[in-house]
């Protein structure tokens, strides 16, 4: 059987994906995350002397919130059904870096945790950082910058 013909198959047999509910799952659970972190942000203001300051605080409380719910099991659960809702805050990064760090604890501190807790986050931090760049040259190139 020819990889394509095997592909055609698996597309005949495979069941229908619920497009419409994952994307209202993922809407929803994109949504409780977000007024999550804008509650945290609100309460940071009262408390900080800056819109900036109050913003780190708010960043930190929530990267602590994905790690805590990832390590209790919880966090994993509410991706299962948010998908992309749970992937794209901050708080999917923090799941990322501490379902690694997790995982190879058991090949020691140094070599194990600390070495691969970046294994899948490190990609995409490398990408956060160059695509910044293309994009903050793109526009100091138009308004002409140089």
């Amino acid at each position: 059987m020819k990889p394509q013909e095997y592909q055609e198959l698996v597309k005949e047999n495979s069941p229908p994906r619920p497009l419409l509910r994952n994307t209202l799952w993922a809407f929803f659970v994109g949504g409780i995350i977000s007024a999550l972190g804008q509650v945290v942000l609100d309460v940071a203001q009262g408390a900080e002397r800056t819109k900036a300051e109050a913003a780190a605080v708010t960043l930190a409380v929530m990267i602590f919130v994905g790690t805590v719910l990832t390590a209790f099991g919880i966090y994993d659960e509410l991706a299962e059904k948010g998908g992309a809702g749970a992937a794209i805050p901050i708080t999917g990064f923090a799941n990322t870096v501490t379902a690694a760090a997790m995982e190879f604890r058991r090949e020691g501190f140094l070599l194990g945790m600390a070495a691969k807790m970046f294994v899948i986050a490190g990609p995409v931090i490398v990408f956060g950082i160059l695509s910044g760049f293309l994009v903050a040259l793109a526009k100091a190139l138009i308004l002409g910058l140089f």
